[in-house]
């Protein structure tokens, strides 16, 4: 199915002037994409003929029932047995955010998933991450081993100096306290980095 017909059945109807597949047609031609359509702002959204606050909020319903679906993914054993393993998650929960975010996998001894959580939250220029505060939060998971993670807005997805500095900070911090940093994942847009990778743990 079109990219069109997939957006009408959700819609499900139309109105007395359009069909459901019309006004389909005429979002995604207005916004060019499924990506900037579901991006949209609510009044950007609501300014296209034939879609009002009710339709706003299907669409918003149907991008958090796919966030949901790839939550329920991390629940698998194997999850975080390589980085390739929760960057797919990370992408689609992080990548269109217009502000950083510093997350935190909280994993037992075998690299199963505890926890996951957001930590931090920032500007387009960065997060303010704090080692004192992963650390506590680690143990208050009872947490083994962990994996960080944060978005670059920008979608580039190369590590900057600060980035490569907090790694060592926080594996450091976390060794004090017998916890193994597997990993510092970057996300951008379409892709990552894995400083683990990099040689930097």
């Amino acid at each position: 199915m079109s990219s069109v017909e997939l957006l009408a059945i959700v819609l499900r109807h139309g109105n007395r002037q359009q069909s459901a597949y019309e006004i389909a047609s005429a979002l995604l031609g207005h916004f060019g994409s499924v990506r900037a359509l579901l991006n949209a702002s609510q009044e950007r959204l609501c300014a296209v003929p034939g879609v009002g606050s009710a339709r706003y909020a299907e669409l918003q319903a149907a991008v958090e029932l796919v966030r949901r679906h790839l939550e329920e993914a991390l629940d698998r054993p194997e999850a975080f047995n390589t980085p390739q393993a929760a960057s797919e998650f990370l992408r689609a929960r992080l990548r269109d955010l217009p502000h950083e975010v510093f997350c935190c996998f909280y994993l037992d001894n075998r690299n199963r998933l505890i926890c996951f959580e957001e930590l931090f939250r920032g500007t387009v220029d960065g997060a303010s991450v704090h080692p004192r505060e992963v650390v506590r939060q680690a143990l208050e998971h009872n947490a083994a081993a962990m994996i960080v993670a944060h978005n670059h807005p920008s979608g580039v997805a190369e590590p900057s100096h600060a980035d490569e500095a907090i790694t060592r900070r926080l594996r450091d911090a976390l060794a004090l306290v017998e916890v193994r940093l597997v990993d510092h994942l970057v996300v951008g847009d379409e892709s990552y980095t894995s400083l683990a990778e990099r040689g930097l743990l």
